[in-house]
Protein backbone atom coordinates (compact mmCIF):
# COMPACT_ATOMS: atom_id res chain seq x y z
CA UNK A 1 0.00 0.00 0.00
CA UNK A 2 3.11 2.32 0.85
CA UNK A 3 4.41 1.86 -2.37
CA UNK A 4 1.48 2.57 -4.65
CA UNK A 5 0.87 5.87 -2.80
CA UNK A 6 4.12 6.66 -3.32
CA UNK A 7 3.76 5.72 -6.87
CA UNK A 8 0.53 8.00 -6.99
CA UNK A 9 2.48 10.97 -5.53
CA UNK A 10 5.25 10.69 -8.46
CA UNK A 11 3.12 10.29 -10.87
CA UNK A 12 1.06 13.71 -9.19
CA UNK A 13 4.07 15.63 -9.08
CA UNK A 14 5.53 14.74 -12.63
CA UNK A 15 2.17 15.82 -14.57
CA UNK A 16 1.99 19.12 -12.07
CA UNK A 17 5.32 20.09 -12.98
CA UNK A 18 4.83 19.06 -17.17
CA UNK A 19 1.71 21.20 -17.05
CA UNK A 20 3.61 24.29 -15.06
CA UNK A 21 6.25 23.65 -17.64
CA UNK A 22 3.64 24.38 -20.41
CA UNK A 23 2.37 27.23 -18.86
CA UNK A 24 5.54 29.23 -18.91
CA UNK A 25 6.48 27.92 -22.81
CA UNK A 26 5.88 31.73 -23.82
CA UNK A 27 7.46 33.18 -20.37
CA UNK A 28 9.72 36.20 -20.39
CA UNK A 29 12.04 37.47 -17.97
CA UNK A 30 12.75 41.02 -17.29
CA UNK A 31 14.47 42.91 -15.02
CA UNK A 32 13.77 47.07 -14.74
CA UNK A 33 13.83 50.06 -12.00
CA UNK A 34 10.90 50.39 -9.99
CA UNK A 35 11.79 53.67 -7.11
CA UNK A 36 10.44 53.11 -3.79
CA UNK A 37 11.34 53.08 -0.01
CA UNK A 38 10.23 50.18 2.04
CA UNK A 39 8.81 46.59 2.60
CA UNK A 40 5.40 48.52 1.99
CA UNK A 41 6.69 49.40 -0.99
CA UNK A 42 7.42 46.02 -2.33
CA UNK A 43 4.24 44.24 -1.35
CA UNK A 44 2.45 46.78 -3.22
CA UNK A 45 4.51 46.26 -6.53
CA UNK A 46 4.55 42.85 -6.11
CA UNK A 47 0.73 43.26 -5.87
CA UNK A 48 0.15 45.16 -8.72
CA UNK A 49 1.84 42.73 -11.11
CA UNK A 50 0.39 39.94 -9.33
CA UNK A 51 -1.81 39.07 -12.20
CA UNK A 52 -2.90 36.83 -14.61
CA UNK A 53 -0.16 35.90 -17.09
CA UNK A 54 2.52 37.07 -14.16
CA UNK A 55 4.37 33.87 -12.79
CA UNK A 56 6.85 35.69 -10.71
CA UNK A 57 7.71 39.23 -9.30
CA UNK A 58 10.23 40.21 -7.32
CA UNK A 59 11.25 43.78 -6.32
CA UNK A 60 14.39 44.54 -4.15
CA UNK A 61 13.98 47.56 -1.93
CA UNK A 62 17.74 48.30 -1.84
CA UNK A 63 18.24 48.03 -5.55
CA UNK A 64 14.99 49.04 -6.51
CA UNK A 65 15.21 46.18 -9.18
CA UNK A 66 12.23 44.38 -10.03
CA UNK A 67 12.30 41.30 -12.12
CA UNK A 68 9.30 40.01 -13.36
CA UNK A 69 8.47 36.65 -15.48
CA UNK A 70 5.30 36.57 -17.10
CA UNK A 71 3.25 35.08 -20.10
CA UNK A 72 3.87 36.86 -23.29
CA UNK A 73 0.78 36.03 -24.86
CA UNK A 74 -1.02 36.94 -21.64
CA UNK A 75 0.57 40.57 -21.13
CA UNK A 76 3.45 42.83 -22.11
CA UNK A 77 5.99 44.43 -20.05
CA UNK A 78 4.61 48.10 -20.99
CA UNK A 79 1.05 46.96 -19.49
CA UNK A 80 3.36 45.47 -16.28
CA UNK A 81 5.16 49.19 -15.70
CA UNK A 82 1.39 50.52 -16.35
CA UNK A 83 0.65 48.79 -13.28
CA UNK A 84 3.40 49.22 -11.30
CA UNK A 85 2.78 53.02 -12.39
CA UNK A 86 -1.14 52.85 -11.54
CA UNK A 87 -0.27 52.17 -8.14
CA UNK A 88 1.80 54.57 -7.73
CA UNK A 89 5.64 53.92 -8.22
CA UNK A 90 7.64 55.09 -11.00
CA UNK A 91 9.56 53.01 -13.31
CA UNK A 92 11.74 53.10 -16.26
CA UNK A 93 8.86 52.42 -18.52
CA UNK A 94 5.97 54.69 -16.94
CA UNK A 95 5.32 57.72 -14.47
CA UNK A 96 2.84 57.75 -12.04
CA UNK A 97 0.12 60.15 -11.84
CA UNK A 98 0.21 62.67 -9.52
CA UNK A 99 -2.91 61.56 -7.27
CA UNK A 100 -1.60 58.03 -7.53
CA UNK A 101 1.44 58.95 -6.10
CA UNK A 102 -0.28 60.97 -3.29
CA UNK A 103 -2.09 57.96 -2.26
CA UNK A 104 0.70 56.15 -1.39
CA UNK A 105 1.74 56.36 3.00
CA UNK A 106 3.95 58.73 3.93
CA UNK A 107 6.67 56.18 4.49
CA UNK A 108 6.45 55.09 0.46
CA UNK A 109 6.76 58.71 -0.62
CA UNK A 110 10.50 58.48 -2.75
CA UNK A 111 12.10 61.03 -3.81
CA UNK A 112 10.69 62.03 -7.22
CA UNK A 113 12.88 63.38 -10.27
CA UNK A 114 10.89 66.49 -11.92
Amino acid sequence: MKYFLLAIACICLISSSTSFSQTISNSKTETFKVWGNCGMCKKTIEKAVNKEGIVSAEWNKTTKIITVMYDSTQTSLDQIQTKIADAGYDNVGHIAHDDDYSKLNKCCRYERKK
